[in-house]
């Protein structure tokens, strides 16, 4: 049960991220994702059955934890877009852009919450120093978790973000193909994952993003 603090911050991060494909869609012309009714934060229309229910629940069945997770992507039409390559783009940075706001939000609600709960970690209760324990424990989790999932999601590999902008900066027929990897290239992404080199690379530079909003919370804390 320790772990179970992470969900919710991240099934709503993760809501973020592609409300966020959405509404730079519907900005550049394209209103697939608005006409879909996926331009909402209730989750119930973003929920994927492998990726945001099978996926975690067999991770914390067999780890004890929550790894990974993800919504159901909203639907985009390229044809709406008024310059494709540009669009597609700044459609797909959206999403980990959207997660390094929800980063810098999770420090400014983690230090409110530390000032404000910070006594009921004292209180006598078993109930109100768990609820605050939760609290706090989830956007102080919810910090890291955007960042990794910003970074993550910018790794050029199909079907991650950064494969759409890889594409659309590669010439055209070979950017074509690249896209063609489609949903094989989680493969991809999952080896390089076990690699410790490109695993330390992702999480140094998680870290090092981090590093300003551990100087603010330890400011104002």
């Amino acid at each position: 049960m320790d772990s179970l603090y992470v969900l919710p911050i991240l099934f709503f991060s993760i809501v973020v991220h592609e409300v966020a494909h959405g509404w730079m869609a519907l900005r550049l012309g394209d209103t697939t994702a608005r006409d879909a009714g996926r331009l909402t934060f209730n989750p119930i229309p973003h929920i994927d059955p492998i990726g945001s229910i099978a996926i975690p629940l067999l991770s914390y069945i067999s780890a004890g934890s929550v790894f990974i997770a993800w919504a159901k992507p909203v639907p985009v039409n390229p044809a709406h877009f008024r310059n494709f390559h540009r669009d597609d783009i700044l459609v797909s940075i959206a999403g980990p852009l959207s997660n390094l706001l929800m980063a810098c939000f999770c420090s400014i609600f983690y230090i409110l919450s530390v000032h404000i709960l910070g006594s009921m970690m004292l209180a006598e209760s078993d109930l109100q120093r768990e609820m605050a324990t939760f609290v706090i424990r989830m956007f102080a989790a919810g910090i890291t978790l955007n960042i990794f999932l910003a970074i993550f999601n910018l790794i050029p590999v199909p079907p991650l973000d950064g494969s759409h902008v890889l594409s659309s900066l590669l010439p055209e027929k070979i950017g074509e193909q690249f896209r063609q990897i489609g949903f094989f290239g989680i493969l991809i992404v999952i080896m390089l994952m076990r690699i410790a080199p490109f695993q330390h690379a992702v999480f140094s530079i998680v870290l090092t993003l981090r590093m300003p909003l551990d100087i603010l919370i330890g400011l104002l804390t």
